[in-house]
């Protein structure tokens, strides 16, 4: 990994950290993004120390905000020379029904949008890296909470119907995947691939922001969750194996290919995603 250049969405805590970790040991340049500039920095020296890696550096941002995305991506353009990896790792489920200034329900603008707009703002980049050597990868970070999940196109905008929130995170996660197997089509061609995964049922922070209910059983819950290290290894295999270098538009779990749930593959409905996310995304940047 030495001379790669990779940028991870949410790396302050759980996987994305032991993602960001497990690269930096590899020897690559490490970019993190957070929200909290101090908890953003205390993982980049915490990297930095525990590596010996000094390529360590991080941006700050709120990505559940589309001009919070656009300015990632911006500045990161503006102050890197090559992206030869985007992990898009940041992610979260929320108790209760939450729209953002922008209008958008918290759960879709953090877990798809900023996925969608940051890896198509980044993709010029991605391809020109891709071309100096060998190939750029996009690896997303999905759920296994997908399977039976559906896309409401109509609703994702604000999610007005009786909101539950473990629709609403599986929906988020179908269209990750979703997501990435538009992307990879259009990829063909070029010297990027995409792929997704899901990283296992981890044990983070994630639990405590989401109701009482599974608070209350938390202990019981925790016995069968796998730590964020293990839950970091689909994504560091498929940033950093050269086995997998040409694999585009495929799933993995437990480093190994599986299929996601039949409706992930109705390129009609991704097609419709692909639009409805465009549209999304620029009608804030149009109008703000």
């Amino acid at each position: 990994m030495e001379n790669k250049t990779v940028l991870i969405t949410g790396a302050t805590q759980g996987i994305g950290y032991e993602t960001a970790l497990g690269l930096a040991k590899k020897g690559a340049k490490i970019v993190i993004t957070g929200r909290d500039e101090e908890r953003t920095k205390t993982a980049m020296q915490n990297i930095i120390s525990a590596t010996g890696n000094q390529n360590i550096s991080y941006m700050v941002a709120d990505l559940s905000l589309i001009q919070n995305v656009t300015w990632l991506a911006n500045n990161f353009i503006k102050n890197h020379r090559r992206l030869d990896i985007l992990i898009n790792n940041v992610g979260s489920m929320t108790g209760h029904r939450q729209i953002t200034k922008d209008g958008f329900e918290k759960t879709w603008a953090l877990n798809h949008l900023s996925y969608f707009l940051l890896t198509n703002e980044l993709l010029p980049m991605l391809k020109d890296s891709g071309k100096r050597g060998a190939k750029s990868r996009i690896i997303n970070v999905a759920s296994t909470a997908h399977i039976k999940a559906e896309l409401d196109l109509d609703d994702t905008l604000t999610n007005e119907r009786p909101y539950n929130k473990w629709q609403a995170y599986g929906q988020s996660k179908l269209a990750n995947i979703m997501f990435t197997y538009a992307l990879a089509t259009r990829l063909e061609g070029f010297n990027v691939t995409a792929n997704c995964l899901h990283p296992g049922v981890v044990g983070t922070g994630f639990i405590a922001n989401i109701g009482d209910l599974e608070k209350f059983f938390a202990p019981l819950i925790k016995l069968f969750l796998i730590s964020p290290k293990k839950g970091a290894k689909t994504s560091i295999y498929l940033a950093s194996s050269k086995e997998i270098e040409d694999h585009s538009g495929v799933y993995f779990d437990k480093e190994k290919p599986i299929f996601s749930s039949d409706i992930s593959y109705d390129e009609t409905l991704q097609e419709r995603l692909w639009e409805r996310s465009i549209y999304q995304s620029m009608m804030v940047n149009l109008f703000d």
